[in-house]
């Protein structure tokens, strides 16, 4: 039977492992306890920890247990890791919310019934610390010389890097360490953006605990150009339904480059490697019957069949074999509004199409609109009853991916 290790390894997840002789052995032989962290800094989780989620649970599967650390406490200090700039600052009740709906995205793939898995904040330990004491114990432990040298601080040596961030490894190795000393947690695993902040917390336990820890990063998402992946024409692709709806979430995956589907097929599916291996090997048009597949069973992991279902049946309706349009994501408006005209840049806004009038010009003059299938590159273009059709509906295109109608 193949371990944890082994399914990682194979489906593309594995990027750095500090022992790993001895990481792979102890997967084979030994169910551990390992964790995740999340830093609760938007109200939603993301496209790029829904990778680090896959991992937690394969790892759950193959018997461990994982504890997910949402970052009630570190999010007040931010990660400098991969980005900048300096964090902006939440208050504490934005934390909390953000932190309360993580916990909720989190438990559609991963089971915390029956302790199978654990859920704690690092907010319970952090806020208590007394900073004279946490430098004593834990930063003798640390070199400013070896963490200069990590490229999550010295990438912002040039732009500047404030004492407030460099606090932020000594305080996540502080997280490892007080779980490896609460639930006997082992490993600590992220994206390989995290591995300079795991080591910390690998090294501290041995240092300080004289006890076996291990680190484990995973490969990021990212296109074919080395782009993160994740980001949309309205920015991040989130989670949570109301910032990116299941019709956009299933789009995306449907639309990505033919070169990566193979790859997102391993990492963000359940299927088995032989079906991920024959298609990922289609070509030409064949390869968008794999581009459904995965969209489909991404959107259904986070969403839903229902709802994966019905972000099938809107793209099938749209691209001309004949399905209903009722899945398709509307607005409806009063017909009112239209009897004297309402602005083109006015609908767009109104359907939360753009996130500016700016953008939206820009889109207009550049022949990214068009209504009913007609282009429009008037900014000025007014929308009147005529536009609609006889059941009361105008159908937006934004680009080639986004399709939104309009009732009355």
């Amino acid at each position: 039977m193949k371990s944890a290790y082994d399914v990682l390894l194979e489906r593309g997840f594995i990027a750095q492992a500090t022992h790993e002789e001895e990481i792979k052995d102890l997967l084979s032989k030994e169910k551990i306890s390992f964790y995740i962290g999340f830093d609760a800094t938007a109200n939603s989780l993301t496209a790029g920890h829904f990778l680090t989620i896959m991992a937690m649970a394969h790892m759950q599967h193959a018997g461990h247990r994982p504890i997910a650390l949402i970052g009630g406490g570190t999010t007040r200090i931010g990660d400098p890791s991969g980005k900048s700039d300096m964090r902006q600052m939440l208050t504490s009740e934005q934390i909390d919310a953000n932190a309360a709906n993580f916990k909720v995205q989190l438990s559609n793939l991963i089971d915390f019934s029956d302790g199978k898995a654990i859920m704690v904040d690092n907010a319970d330990w952090l806020l208590k610390l007394n900073y004279v004491d946490f430098i004593r114990e834990i930063g003798v432990h640390f070199s400013v010389n070896r963490m200069l040298t990590a490229e999550c601080y010295k990438s912002r040596l040039e732009k500047g890097l404030s004492f407030l961030e460099f606090n932020y490894m000594l305080l996540q190795s502080y997280d490892f360490l007080e779980l490896n000393q609460r639930y006997d947690c082992v490993m600590q695993m992220g994206g390989n953006d995290q591995w300079s902040n795991i080591l910390g917390g690998v090294e501290l336990i041995r240092r300080k605990e004289q006890k076996p820890a291990f680190g484990l990063t995973f490969n990021l998402l990212t296109t074919s150009e080395g782009i993160k992946m994740g980001k949309t024409e309205k920015g991040a692709l989130w989670l949570d339904k109301e910032r990116t709806s299941p019709y956009e979430f299933f789009q995306y995956w449907r639309n990505i480059e033919d070169v990566k589907v193979k790859e997102c097929l391993a990492l963000l599916t359940f299927l088995p490697m032989e079906e991920v291996n024959r298609l990922g090997a289609l070509e030409g048009a064949e390869i968008n019957q794999a581009k459904e597949v995965l969209a489909y069973e991404i959107t259904a992991l986070i969403h839903g069949e229902e709802e994966a279902k019905k972000a099938l049946e809107a793209t099938k309706a749209l691209f001309g074999s004949g399905a209903k349009l009722d899945n398709v994501p509307q607005t409806q408006m009063d017909m009112a509004v239209f009897e004297t005209g309402m602005n083109l840049l006015e609908l767009l806004l109104e359907a939360k199409l753009i996130p500016s009038k700016s953008e939206g010009r820009r889109n207009v003059q550049q022949g990214g609109v068009r209504i009913n299938d007609v282009q429009i590159t008037d900014v000025d273009y007014l929308i009147t009853k005529d536009d609609f059709n006889a059941d009361g509906e105008l159908m937006i295109r934004k680009g080639k991916k986004v399709h939104h109608m309009i009732k009355i």
